[in-house]
């Protein structure tokens, strides 16, 4: 059976958002030929430019039945009444998993279609698409949500894990990973994975707690207090929460475990330490402690990950 695939693109469009998940198709294609025939898609079909201003050919928007589709995110979702044609037709169009890339869930939202549902996008975006999508179960820290059969993802990267995690369950974990291997990413990160990792490695927005990152990575077995931190940051514990959670977008005690998350991860994948010494020496301080983190974060334990890596 071929599933017949369409990204839809619009002027302003975020470019890996859309060729992001068209690369992982298309290998996809490779390593089980005849799987989908892929198209992107665009009112009026043509040349469509994106953000950076390089351009993609697309096609007219046509009828289905699409097995999925794809809406790309980028600065052209800021404008919504120029993609009425695309809301309408998504609104209508035959589809069975419809799915969206970063802000392209405004598009998804204003047809209706994540009404009631669980759903994500970009971070930088969340607190405009929580004030006009209220009856949307917006969960800002995740990189992709699947709720029934509709998908939505965060930022650019996040449409790389959403699209290897439509392929896992069209072909099979095995196609799903040989096409992650062929991108050169280690692995799909879980759907449960947070959003803003990135931001507490660089120390937020404008890197101004970046030093204190570098402290807290040096200093992951000690217990970890936002008193401590704030100490070290040199501001009031009031002032430091409020700050760092607005620099980062999330809070000192969970930019915490993240990094004790990484660390942790990292360990258990590349050496050979016990599980129970991975979680003395990056501060979980016991086993069950770290387990539970790791199926937060990841949506599976330590043993897991260590079998899976040195598969």
């Amino acid at each position: 059976m071929t599933r017949r695939i369409a990204v839809v693109i619009f002027p302003g469009f975020q470019l890996l958002d859309a060729a992001g998940p068209l690369s992982a198709f298309e290998i996809a294609e490779r390593h089980r030929p005849g799987a989908y025939a892929i198209s992107v898609l665009a009112p009026g079909g043509g040349d469509v430019a994106s953000s950076s201003g390089a351009r993609m050919a697309a096609e007219p928007l046509s009828d289905g039945p699409f097995d999925t589709i794809l809406i790309s995110g980028g600065d052209g979702t800021r404008s919504l009444d120029e993609l009425r044609e695309i809301i309408r037709w998504i609104r209508h169009v035959e589809v069975r998993r419809p799915a969206s890339v970063c802000s392209g869930a405004y598009v998804l939202a204003e047809a209706g279609l994540l009404d009631g549902r669980r759903a994500t996008t970009h971070w930088s975006r969340t607190d405009d698409f929580a004030r006009r999508y209220p009856k949307v179960k917006l969960d800002a820290d995740r990189i992709f949500i699947r709720d029934g059969d509709v998908w939505t993802s965060g930022g650019i990267t996040a449409g790389i894990d959403l699209s290897l995690a439509l392929i896992e369950e069209d072909l099979g974990t095995g196609v799903a990973r040989s096409t992650a291997q062929q991108l050169v990413v280690h692995q799909r990160r879980p759907g449960g994975q947070s959003q803003f990792s990135a931001l507490v490695e660089l120390g937020g927005r404008t890197g101004r707690f970046s030093d204190l990152m570098d402290w807290i990575r040096d200093h992951l077995s000690e217990p970890l207090p936002v008193e401590r931190l704030a100490e070290q940051a040199a501001m009031s514990p009031r002032n430091f929460a409020r700050a760092f959670t607005a620099e980062t977008g999330t809070t000192p005690a969970k930019a915490v475990e993240r990094l004790r998350l990484e660390a942790a991860r990292t360990a258990v994948e590349t050496g050979h330490d016990p599980i129970d010494r991975v979680a003395e020496a990056t501060g979980f301080g016991d086993p069950e402690r770290m387990r539970r983190a790791f199926l937060r974060a990841f949506g599976q334990p330590a043993q897991a990950l260590r079998r899976a890596a040195r598969h």
